[in-house]
């Protein structure tokens, strides 16, 4: 027994990323560049992280992203992917020729870092992809997202593993509406969100609650830590440990600091290490440390970086 307890704790944190995730080209001016993902990987080349697995994302199949989204939508989204220049699946939602292979690279991460953990290689994981997913909807792209890659990793974990119920808490700026979308009437689920109301999409009312499994913290514009950790602490948290998950998932955005450009809440860069603590010692208790998250927004690159950091030292740290 203590020697499973010693070889748990020194189980190393999986960082999943792809360089086809850079093959995704939005264009000139588009909020959700390139540069984002670079600027993380950056950053987590500090020997502060010296010790993460490193591992490649597999593409998703199709039977794991056919899960949570329908099969014509899926067809679509290839039918779509343009041989030279840009296409668009709406007017936020851009797909370049390397499009196609940065989706399923995006979606695949989660599902094998769901894998890692369940297998016991790695103690938590974070992806760090694009394009990001919880926009999209079981048959509708949105907000920059093509598929729904935390929904893909949700939907992963309850099919090849077995478990019963699975949890996922989104930080990002903006509401989730495709993650509740795909999942309102699933109650193997909980999805918890905290984001700025009113804002992009307008969707993640606190009267939305789908079949019981759905929590919505709506913050004002302007909202900083104080109001955040509130949230966090007397909705969030409570929420999770209410439902009881076997295995607990993060979208994890950094558009809600306050220099990021696309909106109005004035988060810290400690508040996302914060919360991540928070989100670990609560899984440490329910499911025995079982954390995956994947990038979703942050569009100020310095801001983005340096809350990607505080997410992952927190990670390790747990």
């Amino acid at each position: 027994m203590v020697r499973e307890a010693m070889s748990a704790v020194s189980l190393p944190t999986a960082l999943f990323t792809h360089e086809a995730c850079f093959g995704h080209d939005t264009g000139p001016g588009h909020p959700e560049r390139m540069q984002r993902l670079g600027a993380i990987l950056r950053v987590l080349d500090d020997p502060l992280f010296g010790a993460l697995s490193r591992r490649d994302a597999p593409e998703a199949t199709r039977t794991q992203l056919e899960r949570v989204h329908t099969p014509g939508y899926v067809d679509e989204v290839f039918a779509a992917v343009p041989h030279m220049g840009r296409a668009e699946l709406d007017g936020d939602t851009v797909l370049s020729p390397g499009s196609g292979e940065a989706a399923l690279r995006a979606a695949g991460a989660v599902t094998a870092a769901v894998g890692a953990v369940m297998a016991g290689e790695v103690k938590n994981a974070f992806c760090a992809v694009r394009p990001p997913g919880h926009h999209a909807e079981r048959d509708l792209a949105m907000g920059f997202c093509v598929f729904n890659n935390i929904a893909v990793g949700a939907a992963e974990a309850l099919a090849s593993f077995g478990l019963e119920r699975v949890a996922i808490v989104d930080f990002d700026v903006h509401h989730g509406n495709g993650t509740q979308h795909i999942f309102a009437t699933d109650p193997r689920v909980l999805y918890v969100s905290t984001h700025q109301s009113p804002l992009y999409p307008g969707t993640g009312a606190r009267q939305e609650k789908g079949v019981g499994n759905i929590c919505n913290a709506p913050l004002p514009p302007y909202s900083g830590s104080e109001e955040f950790r509130d949230a966090v602490e007397e909705i969030v948290l409570p929420a999770i440990e209410r439902f009881g998950p076997q295995f607990l998932l993060i979208s994890a955005g950094f558009d809600a600091h306050r220099a990021d450009p696309l909106a109005a809440l004035e988060l810290e860069t400690e508040d996302f290490g914060w919360v991540t603590e928070q989100l670990c010692a609560l899984a440490q208790e329910l499911c025995d440390g079982r954390v995956v998250s994947t990038l979703e927004g942050g569009y100020d690159l310095n801001a983005l970086a340096e809350s990607a950091a505080a997410h992952v030292l927190a990670l390790q740290a747990a």
